[in-house]
């Protein structure tokens, strides 16, 4: 076969479309993804175990006086009981691979990273590193195009 030579040979190949160029994932934005949604359905187990704590034993949380945004205990375990299950579940539901839980995990997590900002005074540490989780989540789904 020929090599294509001449004034109309260019060899970069093809120019996409203007608009019509899709970018396809890499596999590591897939595996970002899976992981992803394995860090959403723990994140939600722990919120539900949180929840399960701050509804049995309030003396294991930290109570500060004056705070701005702040509830009873039992509140903050229902809370935390209520959107960790729901969290679990949209979690299981990214590892499935379904559309829907991708967009319904972004709401979910930025949700969940306020309410743990705001959660802050009662239990520091765990908060900062949920925070953080949760940011690489909502990233990591932004970043995932079919």
């Amino acid at each position: 076969m020929a090599q294509a030579s001449g004034p109309l040979y260019d060899p970069s190949g093809p120019v996409p479309a203007p608009g019509g160029a899709r970018r396809s994932n890499s596999g590591a934005v897939t595996g970002l993804v899976l992981f992803a949604g394995v860090m959403m359905a723990v994140s939600g187990v722990i919120g539900v175990l949180q929840g399960v704590v701050a509804l049995a034993k309030d003396d294991v949380y930290l109570t500060t006086p004056n705070y701005t945004f702040s509830f009873s205990l039992t509140s903050w375990g229902w809370i935390h009981l209520l959107l960790g299950a729901v969290l679990a579940l949209v979690g299981f539901g990214m590892l499935t691979g379904a559309a829907w839980a991708r967009v319904v995990g972004i709401a979910l997590v930025s949700l969940h990273l306020v309410l743990n900002f705001l959660f802050l005074p009662y239990y520091p540490l765990w908060s900062l590193i949920a925070i953080a989780i949760d940011a690489f989540v909502v990233w990591a789904l932004c970043t995932y195009r079919d």
